[in-house]
């Protein structure tokens, strides 16, 4: 690729954004005044809601918590989940009230990107204290190219190199390039004479195809998050009668889930989404008196966890098909993983359409199935792998070194000072890749923040700031939830939103009374433009 790199790239634009989803399209309105690239591989926007969703797909929260400050959903019934065709007319219709659809430059997937800025001839020097010099950040626009990016279009897959002074990477964890599993030698799908795809695949077929292949198979579908409940589901309805078979769901992992957003009779913001409720845990930054608190509001935090699985376990017959975790409630909320159910999902499994086999830690395949490291083995037609996707490998495949290897750090985690720029990549930021209960409110909070530093209306901090607080932040998720390396913020998102609002300028306190501010939930709404602190007056 670099070879090719002969022709002057064109600068149409200060800012490039790569990807439209719903952090690039939110990015794109939020930075509209300079008139954004705006980079999508496929010919449509929507993301993974377009390309990763099932017919059956529908939104993890109410339609209230997944809505942009200024762009309210036009039918807002908050007792039903949108399906993923509802929210990608609401984007849709976001885009087009916004004109940003102007922006976008469809069937343009980036291949490559290139550092130009200062010392890229030189290898990036490193400073006296070991850390690459990203800049002591000033001012993000000097009117110099920093990144050239290659962008393949057409059926010719013609390359044009463009330059940006900055670049949002708006690609998401998901989608693109699947995760995986590793076999032994001659263990591997090859052996198996059956049909195997990833959830990737399988979002590709239209609703016939779908059905056709789950129709009368035995099937396998491999993990137990989101995607693969949806996916069991969808099975066990194609497979209804006296022919259909049954769709086996092999687990490794076992997370909790939960039918509805009420806990005996109480509305579940009021345990995790409220102030007064994040007031309870670890968070980032905190000073001296509240880490010596926070220990001792631990069985606090436990009592509260322990009510919720009281009800999960009396609603659900969790401990009936062995599908009841071993680790704590609030592990799984506090790493995004907590998966609403469809409302048939155990009814079909009453029925015999779904079934539960608990997979030790290593399994392969033979020629009629799926063989487990204890000896068992699992007849299967079709198996579907869950199994999730590599995100961190996708942005890998663009970017050189040195900062292909900074993506991720030691501990497996990106390293983003406020959800959104690696303190040691200049000139970039990353909207998308922390997780929230609603990502939409968490992506549209830091582009608004990105557009403010955009702007110079604040300064970053120093690298070693930067870093320090990064560190404090994985060191927090590490001790909340053994699945910290997803990098959710849920446990102590409003602080997190409270560091952004301070640095832009706002007031951290978004609510009309102390009432509110204490027992009230937060959403987009609350982060409105027309209520940031005018300091002028």
């Amino acid at each position: 690729m670099s070879s090719d790199h002969e022709q002057t790239p064109v600068r149409a634009s200060r800012i490039g954004i790569i990807g439209a989803g719903i952090s690039g399209i939110a990015a794109a309105k939020e930075l509209s005044s300079y008139a954004p690239i705006v980079f999508e591989a496929t010919g449509s926007i929507g993301g993974v809601w377009k390309h990763c969703s099932f017919a059956s797909t529908k939104l993890q929260t109410p339609r209230c918590d997944f809505e942009f400050s200024d762009y309210p959903w036009p039918e807002r019934d908050n007792e039903s989940f949108p399906s993923h065709v509802e929210i990608l007319d609401y984007l849709h219709g976001y885009a087009a009230h916004f004109d940003v659809l102007k922006y976008v430059q469809y069937n343009s997937r980036v291949v490559e990107i290139r550092y130009v800025g200062e010392h890229a001839t030189s290898s990036m020097p490193r400073r006296d204290d070991g850390l690459l010099n990203s800049s002591e950040y000033g001012s993000l626009l000097k009117g110099q190219p920093v990144w050239e990016v290659a962008v393949e279009t057409g059926p010719s897959k013609t390359i044009q190199w463009y330059a940006f002074e900055f670049i949002l990477m708006c690609i998401g964890k998901y989608g693109d390039v699947p995760r995986m599993p590793v076999f032994p030698r001659n263990r591997g799908r090859e052996e198996f004479q059956g049909e195997v795809l990833h959830t990737m695949d399988y979002a590709r077929l239209d609703e016939d195809g779908a059905k056709n292949l789950l129709r009368g198979k035995k099937v396998a579908v491999v993990g137990y998050k989101k995607s693969a409940i949806d996916l069991a589901v969808e099975c066990a309805e194609a497979n209804q009668g006296p022919e259909g078979q049954a769709c086996t769901m092999v687990i490794r992992t076992l997370h909790w889930t939960v039918p509805s957003y009420w806990i005996w009779g109480l509305p579940f913001y009021l345990f995790y989404s409220t102030r007064s409720s994040q007031f309870l845990h670890e968070k980032p930054d905190q000073n001296l008196l509240w880490t010596l608190l926070c220990p001792l509001l631990s069985p606090v935090r436990r009592a509260i966890s322990k009510f919720i699985e009281s009800y999960l376990v009396w609603k659900l017959p969790l401990v009936k098909y062995g599908l009841k975790p071993d680790h704590p409630f609030e592990e799984d909320y506090a790493s995004c993983q907590m998966a609403i159910l469809p409302e048939n999902f155990f009814s079909e499994a009453d029925k015999g359409k779904i079934q539960f086999k608990r997979a030790p830690s290593r399994w392969w395949f033979w020629s009629r199935g799926i063989e487990f490291e204890d000896g068992s083995k699992l007849e299967a037609d079709v198996v579907i792998l869950a199994t999730g996707y590599d995100g961190k490998q996708k942005l890998q495949s663009l970017l050189a070194e040195p900062f292909r290897s900074l993506v991720v750090d030691s501990s497996g985690v990106m390293p983003l000072y406020r959800g959104t720029i690696h303190p040691m990549i200049p000139n970039m930021a990353f909207v998308g890749y922390v997780e929230s209960v609603s990502n939409l409110h968490t992506a549209e909070l830091r582009c608004k923040w990105l557009a403010q530093l955009v702007n110079d209306k604040f300064k970053l901090p120093p690298v070693e700031a930067m870093i320090r607080q990064v560190t404090q932040e994985m060191e927090v998720m590490k001790r909340t939830t053994r699945f910290y390396k997803r990098h959710c913020i849920s446990t102590f998102s409003i602080n997190h939103s409270d560091e952004l609002c301070r640095e832009m300028g706002w007031t951290p306190w978004r609510k009309s009374n102390w009432l509110s501010e204490a027992f009230s939930p937060y959403s987009s709404q609350d982060y409105a433009d027309q209520k940031a602190d005018k300091k002028d007056d």
